[in-house]
């Protein structure tokens, strides 16, 4: 019995091998393995999920224009908070936010709203010098200012990103440096954790000038542009 089992397993092996290890050769030497199957795993797209409608705003942009949430419908775009004399994150912020904008700079349906929490300094000529000053140039890239209390509202309710004047700390005003990301119908979307749970928002600065969330961010924005 035990000569016939040894049959048996020699012939299966014989047969796997004149039908699948041609095969698989051939793949290897046209790379078919590491192309198609290996790397697999990062081409999987990110779970977005929805979180809920962006409040309505209307506020004074750069170019002295009147921009309010309407201007972003059918646009996927990058909600922050800042201030122009800001001397800790802002400037770490909205320079990896240049890099979403070197990176969407040809996609009109893509955009960015920074708005300052210090908007009594902030007038529509000063943030046009600050955004002279970093380059900022996509035509969908709004930095708006107007009603203190509103842009408070809008931060600290309608998006749940802490802002306040706090004269203890450098620059007199605090808040959050992270960023929220809008679906073309007005959604605050995120990615989920490995644990399924809402990512909620995107670390826009990082540690040790890691750039915190942008690479996410960037295929995220991307896979709702596409859809």
């Amino acid at each position: 019995m035990k000569n016939k089992s040894y049959i048996w397993v020699g012939l299966v092996i014989l047969i796997f091998g004149i039908i699948f290890i041609p095969e698989i050769v051939n793949r290897i030497k046209d790379n078919d393995v590491v192309d198609e199957d290996r790397h697999k795993v990062g081409q999987k797209k990110a779970e977005l999920v929805k979180l809920g409608k962006v409040p309505a705003f209307t506020f004074i942009n750069q170019n002295n224009d009147t921009i309010s949430d309407k201007y972003y419908a059918g646009k996927v775009y990058v909600v922050e908070f800042f201030f122009t004399t800001c001397p800790t994150i802002c400037p770490i912020m909205n320079t990896n936010m240049l890099k979403l904008q070197e990176s969407f700079r040809n996609e009109n349906d893509f955009g960015v709203a920074s708005f300052t929490i210090n908007p009594k300094n902030d007038t529509p000529e000063v943030l046009n010098e600050y955004a002279q000053k970093y380059g900022i140039t996509h035509p969908n890239w709004n930095l708006l200012t107007g009603d203190r209390e509103k842009i408070y509202g809008l931060s600290n309710t309608g998006f749940n990103l802490y802002a306040g004047q706090n004269a203890n700390v450098e620059g007199g005003f605090e808040h959050s440096g992270l960023f929220a990301l809008i679906d073309k119908e007005g959604n605050i979307t995120c990615r989920t954790d490995q644990f399924g749970n809402p990512k909620v928002y995107y670390d826009g600065v990082g540690e040790n000038g890691d750039g915190g969330d942008i690479e996410l961010l960037k295929e995220d924005i991307k896979q709702l542009l596409n859809e």
